[in-house]
């Protein structure tokens, strides 16, 4: 499959209106992204060297955690970059890179939410038979499917795409988007299997996000019922709801400001609504399952106390 666009660079014009703030803006997002990369490899760290907390929801944890260092590495060197910089471009094939680790990062993180609700399910309604079930090597083929999927889906999107001819370099965001691409190709016509391609993706995570919706609802309909369940829903899926609830909230925002946003808003504005997903997740997840799963927590303050003590010995 050749290539047969004539571009060679992009523009990111994000970034057109914070010349002023660069200095500001550099410090602020290099301080957030050391901010995630803490958390996120704290937490997996933690569950890698414990052994205690080699369970398949920990180990879904975990890979939840490595999906957000995943995503924001993607992102967040690229912009820190060009806030150094005069001049905002990237290459075809590093737009084109971006714009896979950017789309299969999402999808990834919709997948194994819907892993982590089937986990819970097994754990609360047939918990006697939730080690066989939910075996090494399930979990490990559930691993596999939360992100081979995606970045195999994706990436066959990212080839239809390199094959379009573009009229034109300019992409009016911080990052590649591979719906803005695909709205530069020259002839509307070529784009036909790309959009069949978009569509037959959405349905298949809107198909992600009413299994998870179902086996919640499903859980909480058991739980009512049960003291013990209701523990065990509290601690364990609460987490997990919030974080589906934060990822659906900052995705479907971005969405509906693409459907049907004004572009009379401020440029930092709508910054600020395309990176939420890159942004609020991958802070909260780890702090959220921090605090709220016992172990985790009992670890965490484990640690903290031991430096304290060598520090003060």
């Amino acid at each position: 499959m050749d290539n047969v666009s004539v571009i060679t660079m992009f523009v990111l014009s994000g970034l057109s209106e914070t010349k002023n703030h660069q200095v500001v803006l550099f410090s602020l997002t290099l301080l957030c992204y050391c901010f995630i990369v803490l958390v996120n490899v704290s937490l997996i760290v933690i569950i890698i060297f414990d052994k205690n907390l080699h369970e398949p929801m920990y180990i879904l944890l975990c890979t939840f955690c490595m999906n957000g260092l995943y995503g924001t590495t993607g992102f967040y060197p690229k912009l820190l970059w060009d806030l150094l910089s005069p001049v905002h471009v990237i290459s075809y094939s590093g737009c084109l890179v971006q714009a896979l680790v950017m789309y299969s990062f999402a999808c990834s993180d919709l997948s194994i939410l819907a892993v982590m609700a089937y986990d819970r399910y097994v754990a609360i309604c047939r918990p006697l038979q939730y080690h066989s079930v939910m075996s090494k090597q399930r979990v490990f083929l559930l691993v596999c499917f939360s992100w081979l999927t995606p970045f195999c889906i994706i990436g066959y999107k990212i080839v239809l795409t390199s094959r379009l001819k573009l009229c034109s370099p300019k992409i009016t965001r911080l990052f590649c988007v591979n719906w803005i691409i695909v709205k530069l190709a020259c002839f509307p016509a070529d784009t036909i299997v790309n959009n069949i391609v978009a569509y037959i993706t959405i349905i298949i995570y809107v198909c992600h996000g009413f299994f998870i919706v179902w086996s919640y609802m499903y859980l909480i309909r058991i739980c009512v019922h049960s003291k013990e369940n209701r523990a065990k829903f509290m601690q364990t899926c609460v987490p997990h709801l919030t974080s589906l609830l934060t990822f659906l909230f900052t995705i479907l925002f971005d969405i509906m400001h693409i459907r049907y946003g004004s572009r009379d808003l401020p440029q930092t504005l709508q910054n600020f609504i395309a990176i939420e997903f890159l942004l609020i997740p991958p802070i909260m997840n780890p702090l959220i399952y921090g605090f709220k799963l016992t172990k985790i927590r009992n670890k965490i303050v484990g640690v903290i106390t031991f430096k304290s003590k060598l520090l003060w010995s």
